[in-house]
């Protein structure tokens, strides 16, 4: 086997790959001359799509070939003595955001898979083969193929601002198939880079700031955006006459090789096990590269890049991602239901009614994204003080991180306020309530504060469970509630459920869009149904948990029983999360609403009482009841302990009834909808593509309503 690029993928026939070609947005590649302060010329290749900045650079197949032909043609220059070195870099604000996946999902056999894979390395290996180093000028976003540009150069620097670098292709159900499950590791280290390639992506798809992939080693130097161009070519000058050394502090030895190269990777595969189960192969792909990373040839390395991308693209995970892919780049952003945003009331100031932990990490967001002024309230002043020390101290803690500097930190401490006087919200336009869960309780603050407000203004409940209609009932404008729903933790978490009920208003219907918009939120629009759409759905599979157990079953029996469904936290980690008593509320709201259908036990209150319920290991993994929880349940469970394969099929049959009785009640417009909230406010696996592209591929919904949720049959959602 050769070792360059270019011998080793001359003679494959690529042509198969222009029937992906249709409609492609091209990235051009263009090369102007640049006479450095030495006297050297160095040929600068701009990617650009002729876009604006909200259509990243992409990598189709006739982008590759045009920057093939470029590649080729400085390469026989740089022989001629005409340049003395390459640069690549992107048009404003961005390199390249990978490939064009658009291109990629509607690839069908293995074999042109794999001529994906190796049409990238052909030609982004050749950044290595000009006979003159290269040197790749970050200056923008970076992701995938993007930074495996960069990766495929002799040389890096960043733009300080760049928003994001990144290789998140597991999150995807694939790998880094263009250099990069070879190359990095080989660059930064095996620890690093299972860290990029393999823990970030499981991360909620983390990505790296600049100067993370500067400490990394990543890049070998990072310059301010002012003058950032100018810096690099100056700095490259340097590389080239020898004035500057390149010093690659992370680049792995031959110690680490022979010995912490294979404890990681050990390390790594035990964690992966525990964490997310041996369901996804995307993780495990990536860690088999990384691991053969260590030695060989890189030749070797991309011919295994290949194989493994070939395999993982035309598998049922790659395309469940796409779809979910899909929803969250386009439908996400224009969601289904939501009134004309012209009826949005503009919104100056905003109130919350409360001041506990849920109230302030409301007010911190508000304030960051809306920089309006935020007033809190509560049953008294201590309340209120602690509500306004806890905003300040998260205001601080961002100051600290070098998140917010001095000036918006302090513009930030000057736009909260609190009061025990709700007279002070009357010029507020939107109003939400983050009080007890109880519907007399919210009954009461709104009724309060509607006498108060503006006829016009907003109101907003927070609700994860309770009818928004009821909640309402005594409003004397009912038309202007809405169901504001945001999961936890606020900060993080990027959904929103919209819940409007018979009366509610478009113009309030509308404003809860641009709002949930301003705050950096998706979202989804839902009838006023009990649990609305992701608390009826973990509540099926809490409650299905609880079920077990009380029939009998080992609590890790249980736990396990739900790793083939792939959710990040196993059901009573969950519970454990969002706090036993809330569980244990939210069960007897489904339960009373839809009797029969969701399981709810006295025992979940008893057990809420405690002050530790389970007991977890380092990692957060249940282990087991704790002593008081197991006195509670002696003698409540029963001695009919169900399979793993029994609590998986009702779970999965469970899921299924309800999600077709959402669609027939009209609790949101389309299946898609619910795959979406479950995607964004349950962290549901991207391979999944949601739950019902997994219960159709399950069997489960054929099972219960005899049909599939997806029609036609598509690979990878509906088998």
């Amino acid at each position: 086997m050769t070792n360059t690029a270019s011998d080793q993928y001359a003679k494959i026939d690529f042509s198969p790959l222009d029937a992906l070609a249709d409609g492609e947005v091209v990235t051009h590649s263009r090369v102007r001359d640049i006479r450095l302060a030495s006297g050297k010329v160095l040929a600068l290749i701009t990617l650009d799509n002729g876009r604006d900045h909200n259509r990243p650079n992409t990598l189709g197949p006739t982008t590759l070939k045009e920057l093939d032909g470029v590649l080729d043609a400085l390469k026989i220059r740089a022989a001629a003595g005409q340049i003395h070195a390459v640069g690549v870099t992107g048009k404003q604000y961005i390199l390249a955001a990978g490939a064009d996946l658009s291109d990629i999902s509607r690839v069908e056999s293995k074999d042109t898979a794999r001529l994906v894979a190796q049409l990238g390395h052909a030609v982004l290996g050749k950044l290595s083969e000009l006979g003159v180093p290269s040197f790749a000028f970050v200056n923008g976003l970076a992701l995938g193929g993007g930074l495996e540009i960069a990766l495929n150069s002799t040389y890096r620097t960043v733009d300080a601002s760049a928003a994001a670098i990144a290789l998140p292709e597991v999150f995807l159900g694939i790998i880094p198939g263009w250099g990069g499950a070879y190359l990095l590791p080989n660059l930064i280290g095996i620890e690093n880079a299972l860290e990029v390639v393999i823990s970030n992506p499981l991360k909620q798809n983390r990505m790296l700031k600049p100067k993370q992939a500067f400490d990394y080693g990543i890049v070998d130097a990072i310059f301010p955006a002012s003058n950032y161009l100018e810096d690099s070519l100056k700095w490259a000058d340097g590389v080239l006459g020898g004035t500057i050394k390149v010093d690659r502090k992370h680049e792995p030895g031959k110690i680490e090789r022979l010995t912490k190269w294979p404890i990681a990777i050990k390390m790594a595969r035990g964690m992966l096990e525990s964490r997310i189960g041996l369901v996804p192969k995307s993780p495990y792909a990536a860690l088999e590269l990384l691991d053969k990373a260590k030695s060989g040839t890189k030749a070797e390395g991309f011919a295994r890049e290949d194989e493994a991308l070939a395999e993982l693209v035309t598998g049922d995970q790659f395309a469940a991602s796409m779809y979910a892919f899909d929803l969250v780049q386009k439908r996400a952003k224009r969601p289904v239901g939501a009134p004309d945003k012209a009826l949005a009331k503009k919104v100056t100031k905003v109130g919350i009614i409360g001041a506990g932990l849920m109230a302030s990490q409301f007010a911190l967001l508000f304030l960051r994204r809306l920089q309006v002024p935020v007033l809190i309230t509560d049953l008294d002043q201590a309340r209120v003080d602690k509500g306004l020390a806890s905003i300040h101290d998260e205001i601080g803690k961002l100051e600290a991180k070098g998140r917010l500097d001095g000036d918006a930190a302090n513009r930030l401490r000057g736009l909260i306020h609190g009061t025990t006087d709700k007279a002070e919200f009357a010029d507020c336009d939107f109003v939400i309530e983050a009080v007890f869960e109880e519907v007399g309780v919210k009954q009461q603050v709104f009724g309060d504060i509607e006498k108060i407000v503006a006829d016009d203004a907003i109101l907003a409940t927070n609700t994860s469970s309770l009818s928004v209609e009821e909640i309402g009932a005594k409003l004397a404008h009912p038309e202007r509630l809405v169901g504001f729903h945001f999961f936890n933790p606020v900060a993080v978490m990027p959904l929103i459920e919209i819940v409007k009920t018979p009366q509610t208003a478009d113009a309030a219907l509308s404003t809860a869009f641009v709002v949930a918009r301003g705050l950096g939120k998706s979202a989804v629009l839902t009838a006023d149904a009990p649990g609305f759409v992701v608390n009826r759905l973990l509540a099926k599979v809490m409650g299905e948990a609880a079920r077990a157990v009380y029939e009998g079953t080992p609590l890790l029996t249980v736990e396990k029983a739900f790793a083939p469904i792939g959710l990040p936290m196993t059901p009573f980690q969950l519970i454990d999360l969002v706090g036993w008593k809330v569980a244990a509320h939210v069960q007897d709201t489904m339960a009373r609403a839809f009797p029969g259908r969701f399981f709810a036990s006295e025992n979940f209150h008893q057990l809420a009482e405690l002050p530790e319920v389970v007991e977890k290991d380092k990692s957060g993994r249940v282990t087991g009841w704790s002593k008081a929880a197991e006195k509670v349940l002696k003698g409540a469970v029963g001695s009919s302990p169900a399979s793993e394969a029994e609590i998986l099929g009702r779970v999965q049959d469970g899921l299924a009834q309800e999600i077709k009785l959402m669609l027939d009640e009209g609790v949101v417009p389309e299946v898609e909808d619910i795959d979406l909230c479950l995607i964004l406010g349950a962290a549901w696996p991207f391979i999944d593509g949601g739950a019902s592209p997994y219960l159709d591929r399950e069997g489960a919904s054929e099972r219960v309503f005899g049909d599939t949720f997806h029609h036609p049959m598509i690979k990878g959602i509906a088998g």
